[in-house]
């Protein structure tokens, strides 16, 4: 089932609080739909579930969102208060709970933290990073080249996140793919408890092994930095790190090729270079941004935004693809016009900025670029239509991506590659 159009006035996914439940496989069906339908009927702030029997207010105005965002005084990110309120059982919890990192910190503890993320990230070699998704991607497209068909998702865009990410973080294979398991469990809210818990256990195993075996990697310029992080400090550092980098990347690579597979304008435009890879990426990011709901604060009083009031150490959470496309902010601008322009709460705005954003564009535009070139002639192998979405109040995540394109064998493949004829 899907939420009907707008104009039909539909009858929402409603919680037995009256609220709506953002956590139905309605929204996920189709939230843009559901944004449309709360935008008319509540305005920019919209009183939903994001669990059973867990309150929050979802921001979907754009002018609205960026003056929470950059209000860390009466929008701290620290949830402790909110934590006492709410059973350990609770599905979203480990999404939302208190970690010793910068993304749940404020203050000195938020720049501590911040710093020594910032120092990690910034010494990783772009070209460097470049080449190494090229060669991954390589060995993922000749893994599926020969059969003329493949799941995109769990054999190309997963495949390139998780290698990708475990070579920044000096993380074995072993270990990152228990770390992967780990949070898709969160990412779903389906057997989060079980996932924070196999998360937990892995992250340490990666600071134990990079404490007495360091490397030119993420994980030991985190040991190494002044910072002194403690072992605790150091694998909710990672948990961060991992959390931005698997899930969300594998469906912003995802994502951009869906979207160059099914608009045909878009595709059209692409071929002819008049619009870019990385347009398409950008167009993603407004549209259907890999975390469409999350930057989440929590007032430690009441505060008043354009009249409504917001409840005391209760969520308030940012709706990422709902501001993007407010109408306060699109008027005026050609319908799915993108091109060039960054203004989009993608990324987050404020103090806590993703301080990785550089990196996730060059990984997915070279994973995207990669593809195309290798495969000039994909398809989708069902109708968009027939695509199914993961539900969850957070992630715009599909469960698959079939598609199907002319098989090549690997020696012919290697023959053209070489220059020879086939």
């Amino acid at each position: 089932m899907t939420l009907p159009p707008a104009e039909s006035a539909p009858t929402a996914p409603t919680a037995p609080t009256g609220r709506f439940a953002l956590y139905a496989p309605e929204f996920a069906a189709d939230p843009h739909a559901a944004y449309r339908y709360l935008r008319r009927t509540h305005g920019p702030l919209v009183p939903v579930d994001l669990a059973p029997g867990v309150p929050a207010t979802l921001v979907i105005g754009y002018y609205q969102a960026r003056r929470i965002l950059n209000d860390p005084l009466h929008f701290p990110a620290d949830p402790r208060a909110w934590e006492k309120l709410i059973p350990a059982t609770c599905p979203v919890r480990p999404m939302m709970e208190w970690r010793p990192n910068a993304l749940r910190s404020g203050g000195a503890e938020h720049a501590r933290y911040r710093g020594a993320n910032v120092h990690a990230l910034d010494r990783v070699d772009q070209h460097g990073l470049r080449a190494l998704v090229e060669k991954v991607a390589d060995g993922a497209i000749d893994g599926f080249r020969a059969a003329g068909s493949a799941d995109l998702l769990t054999q190309y865009s997963f495949p390139i996140a998780f290698s990708v990410l475990s070579a920044l973080l000096g993380c074995p294979d072993e270990i990152g793919q228990r770390i992967a398991d780990g949070m898709a469990k969160i990412f779903d809210t389906t057997n989060a408890g079980e996932g924070n818990r196999i998360l937990s256990q892995a992250v340490s195993d990666l600071v134990a092994l990079r404490r007495l075996h360091p490397g030119d990697d993420i994980t030991s310029r985190l040991a190494q930095h002044p910072a002194d992080l403690t072992d605790e400090e150091m694998g909710q550092q990672l948990v961060t790190l991992y959390g931005a980098g698997i899930e969300p990347l594998t469906n912003l690579i995802s994502n951009t090729i869906l979207k160059i597979l099914t608009d045909e304008e878009f595709s059209a435009d692409l071929h002819a270079g008049l619009s870019t890879v990385r347009d398409a990426l950008d167009a993603v990011l407004y549209t259907d941004p890999p975390m469409m709901n999350y930057c989440i604060s929590y007032p430690p009083y009441p505060v008043d935004v354009e009249g409504v009031l917001l409840p005391a150490d209760q969520p308030v959470v940012i709706s990422m693809s709902a501001a993007n496309n407010d109408p306060a902010l699109t008027e005026g601008m050609p319908a799915g016009s993108h091109a060039g322009n960054r203004a989009h709460l993608a990324w987050s705005t404020g103090p806590h900025t993703c301080p990785a954003r550089s990196h996730a564009y060059l990984i997915a535009e070279t994973a995207v670029t990669h593809l195309l070139d290798a495969l000039p002639r994909t398809d989708l192998a069902r109708p968009l239509a027939e695509l199914t979405w993961r539900p969850g109040p957070f992630h715009r995540a599909l469960e698959s991506l079939p598609v199907t394109f002319p098989a090549v064998h690997r020696d012919a493949h290697q023959a053209a590659h070489q220059g020879a004829r086939p």
